[in-house]
């Protein structure tokens, strides 16, 4: 049995290597936008939503692989205090737009894998990190874009954790890998169960 990572994030795949996690990796072949913009007539919480991407990515790629695979799936999607769900940034101008909005405020970062096999989903979990954004000057801002931009371009909430993302935090309430981009913990015991990784 082999681990498939159905996503091209550079930090998932990170996060996979440093925990020794032998995978391979392959772009889902989901159209992000055009699901998410079907979703958005249903008012779906930000869980459901979260939960429902990283299905549809495993379940894709799931069914493109083929038996003897295990395709892992990942989706997470940042929503502020008042609702407002952020997406990851088009351009340098949308990241100054995003830190404005989450500047001296709280959001919360939900993030979903959904592990499937043979064409189905077989386990899932979302787990959510609650983040407390500093307030921002306009100077830190160009500055910490200076910096970050363009590898925030793929990032949720434009913030690299591991990175200088930090530097805009007063307080984290959550998993740290749930704000990277998975919750792996749970994963890595689901792999253990299933003798991907030992015990």
């Amino acid at each position: 049995m082999r681990l498939v990572l159905a996503s091209q994030s550079a930090s998932r795949r990170a996060m996979l290597d440093a925990a020794g996690v032998p995978h391979e990796a392959m772009a889902s072949g989901l159209d992000e936008e055009s699901v998410k913009a079907g979703f958005a007539e249903l008012s779906m919480k930000t869980r459901d939503l979260a939960d429902a991407l990283a299905g549809m990515k495993a379940v894709r790629a799931s069914s493109r692989v083929g038996e003897g695979a295990l395709v892992l799936g990942c989706d997470s999607i940042a929503v502020r205090d008042d609702g407002v769900q952020l997406d990851k940034p088009v351009s340098r101008d949308a990241a100054r737009d995003h830190l404005r909005l989450l500047s001296g405020r709280r959001h919360d970062l939900v993030s979903a894998a959904v592990i499937a096999e043979g064409g189905r989903p077989v386990w899932r979990q979302v787990s959510r990190a609650r983040m407390f954004m500093r307030t921002l000057s306009d100077e830190f801002i160009e500055a910490y874009l200076d910096a970050e931009w363009p590898e925030i371009s793929g990032c949720v909430g434009c913030y690299r954790l591991e990175r200088g993302g930090v530097q805009l935090f007063s307080r984290i309430d959550g998993d740290y890998f749930t704000i990277l981009g998975m919750p792996l913990l749970p994963i890595l015991d689901y792999l253990r169960v299933r003798g991907i990784m030992a015990a």
